[in-house]
């Protein structure tokens, strides 16, 4: 805590290219953006802490908190990176993570390539036990049988192991005994066991996310007690909280256990910091876009909060395509993730089109303007040549760009294929990446049944408010929001969040036989979980609850979420779940089904702790013209030519001050583009609100 009594908190978000530092020192906000150190993470944070620790003049044992949100599982899954794992499952069920679903992500496709599993056959091995569909037990272990498996195991020298039976969802008895069995024979090595990392049913999805967790768990481990190590050494006294892919803060005691839950935690420290901007602006319809070095995420947020799902995919392999990635069955903020970031790099592909992403030049060479060593163009050297970053202002004029290199990369790879010159390069890759995001974002809204014609755009991320009102005028947009410190939005967004974890588990029952016993004591059972969680890191707190029961028609192969309230049931409360079903299917669906009993297949119960809403503002009216500090060239897509556009600093805008586009805002983290067709006015509340030019 600082001399003064102010709380001083911090957010780290890791992300493919940048690590993003924000402090709050009270109610003052500091950040700072540093490249991230791909062989050892934690640099980049400590040296982050520091910079913005000298910035706000406080020493680093003054910090009460810190709260740190990584890519580092997320990607250690999709290259392949992780520990060297084994995994146990039941006899005759080994090829299950091999065998997927019956769907196929390209119907049509005679020579589909299915994503390799990620423990491949001969390290996968079988135990003769059998849990039944009820959860009694049809076989019991073979002790002798696990004791020769679990020797094997330790002498072939693997990492890491992962258990996953058939209905061990409904008793995880006997994956915890091989657990017990495996940790007695060798302390040290890494066990997660499905019935604990993802209790549900449908075996695939459940095999592989506990082998994900298995995979990447040796190497979450390592890094984060590397990091909290380095930061005590630096000298911090502060308990260090991960966030989480459903967007709560954990302790990283749990985020080590369940490091799969860390998948995309970056992102939905982004959608929280949106839904944050959202409730201060009463806004029921947001899309949060965040764009930064290496992806761009899109979410929907409706009524102040984000969109979340119970299962998702990491590494799609095909055009980004559902059903070609890795599924694993995890609470998460649900969005679109696409390769489009500042340094997504672009080719020419056979047909003389220009590709975008999704390889990355990430930090290390980074695009061809950062002078280490790139030479491909990318997004980042585009917008330069269009004149839309500044190479001596970079950063605040921390980083200086090299145009020349620029130039170079972008006529070697495009302009000269193209036999065209590099500004037309430029706004060609410009485009193919604003028109990916775009297609990303209609296609997530079509998903959804929403129309985004209606929607507010909440941008944020290194690169976002550049492409940001290009986004708009593709997607019909009116109104767009560019919030204060929208460089480190991920950052900030971790300020945001509550302590919260979501419990999961499958428990079948069927209304026509409505058992309130058992119905009961599975959501003691998640209160109990999701607390214990909640406590961990919060230990006084009074967590809101809230639960969702999967259910319906017997026969359907998918669920319709149901919000239920958190009380004791009586036997007859059959008819109230049977009403709450029809409501919500006729509201997804436009009609009920008579005759069909009902089903409740799986359960889910969020708790968090109590944050305070934020003040309630509304939007600021034009007062004045901003200040003006210079003019340079930026191309405008829908003019088709360079325009000379106002330069403007952000940090000399007062509330109501407006400047119309073609216009430049500037700030350290990040730059935002006023298109000719827009306007943009400063808000009381530092954000800029961009909308469509009105007339006076």
């Amino acid at each position: 805590m600082a001399k003064d009594g102010k709380q001083i908190r911090v957010g780290v978000d890791i992300g493919g290219t940048f690590t993003d530092v924000a402090m709050e020192v009270g109610i003052t906000l500091h950040s700072i953006k540093v490249l991230t150190d791909y062989s050892y993470p934690e640099n980049a944070i400590v040296k982050g802490i520091r910079q913005v620790a000298e910035v706000a003049g406080v020493e680093l044992s003054e910090i009460d908190t810190i709260i740190h949100g990584t890519t580092l599982a997320t990607n250690a899954l999709i290259e392949r990176r992780g520990a060297r794992t084994a995994f146990i499952t039941t006899k005759g069920f080994r090829d299950v993570i091999e065998m997927r679903t019956e769907s196929r992500f390209e119907q049509y496709d005679l020579d589909i390539v299915l994503p390799a599993p990620l423990v491949p056959r001969n390290e996968r091995f079988v135990v003769d036990e059998r849990i039944g569909a009820d959860g009694l037990v049809l076989k019991p272990l073979d002790l002798d049988e696990v004791d020769a498996l679990c020797d094997h195991i330790i002498a072939a020298g693997y990492e890491s192991v992962a258990i996953g039976f058939i209905h061990s969802y409904l008793n995880g008895t006997h994956e915890k005994l091989v657990r017990d069995r495996l940790l007695s024979k060798k302390a040290d090595i890494s066990v997660s066991i499905s019935s604990e990392v993802s209790p549900q049913m449908r075996e695939f999805q459940r095999f592989n996310t506990v082998c994900a967790n298995a995979f990447v768990k040796p190497l979450m481990a390592s890094y984060l007690n590397r990091l909290v190590g380095r930061l005590t050494e630096e000298g911090t006294r502060c308990p260090v909280f991960m966030i989480h892919s459903g967007g709560g803060i954990i302790s990283v005691e749990s985020a080590i256990e369940f490091p799969v839950r860390l998948l995309e935690s970056g992102p939905a420290g982004g959608a929280i910091f949106a839904a944050h901007i959202a409730s201060s602006y009463g806004l029921d319809q947001v899309l949060s876009y965040d764009m930064g070095g290496t992806t761009a995420k899109i979410c929907l947020i409706e009524k102040q909060t984000p969109k979340t799902s119970k299962t998702f995919e990491v590494a799609r392999t095909w055009r980004f395509k559902k059903g070609s990635g890795m599924p694993i069955s995890i609470p998460v903020i649900e969005m679109v993730e696409i390769g489009a970031g500042g340094g997504s790099i672009a080719t020419i592909d056979s047909m003389r089109q220009i590709r975008v992403g999704p390889h990355s030049a990430g930090s290390e060479p980074g695009p061809a303007c950062y002078g280490r060593g790139g030479a491909n163009p990318t997004v980042t050297d585009a917008d330069l040549i269009l004149g839309r970053l500044d190479a001596d202002e970079f950063a605040g004029g921390a980083m200086k760009l090299d145009r020349p290199a620029s130039d170079k990369a972008m006529d070697t790879d495009l302009a000269s294929k193209l036999d065209t010159d590099i500004a037309t390069a430029a706004y060609g890759l410009s485009e193919v990446v604003d028109e990916n995001m775009s297609n990303a974002a209609r296609m997530h809204a079509v998903e959804n049944g929403k129309e985004l014609s209606e929607f507010t755009m909440i941008a944020f991320g290194g690169a976002a408010p550049i492409h940001a009102a290009r986004l708009c005028e593709k997607l019909g947009m009116a109104e767009l929001l560019i919030p204060p410190g929208a460089g480190v939005g991920s950052a900030i967004g971790f300020l945001r969040a509550p302590f919260g974890f979501e419990s999961v588990r499958s428990a079948y029952s069927r209304l026509s036989r409505f058992d309130a016993a058992a119905i009961n004591h599975t959501v003691s059972e998640l209160i109990a979980e999701a607390t214990s969680f909640v406590r961990s890191g919060a230990p006084d707190a009074d967590p809101d609850l809230e639960c969702i029961a999967y259910m319906r028609y017997v026969g359907q192969g998918w669920e319709v979420p149901v919000t239920i309230e958190v009380r004791d049931y009586a036997d007859a409360d059959g008819d109230l779940f049977r009403k709450l079903f029809d409501e919500q299917y006729e509201h997804f669906f436009g009609r009920v089904i008579d005759g069909l009993d009902v089903e409740i297949v799986s359960w889910s119960l969020r708790a968090t702790s109590k944050v305070a809403p934020p003040e309630r503002i509304g939007k600021t009216a034009k007062a004045g013209e901003a200040k003006v500090r210079g003019r340079r060239e930026i191309f405008d897509v829908q003019e088709g030519s360079f325009q000379n556009a106002s330069i403007v600093d952000r940090a000399d805008m007062k509330p109501g001050d407006f400047v119309s586009g073609p216009a430049v805002i500037t700030e350290r983290e990040t730059s935002t583009i006023i298109t000719a067709s827009r306007e943009v006015i400063m808000q009381a509340d530092g954000c800029l609100l961009v909308r469509v030019k009105q007339s006076a």
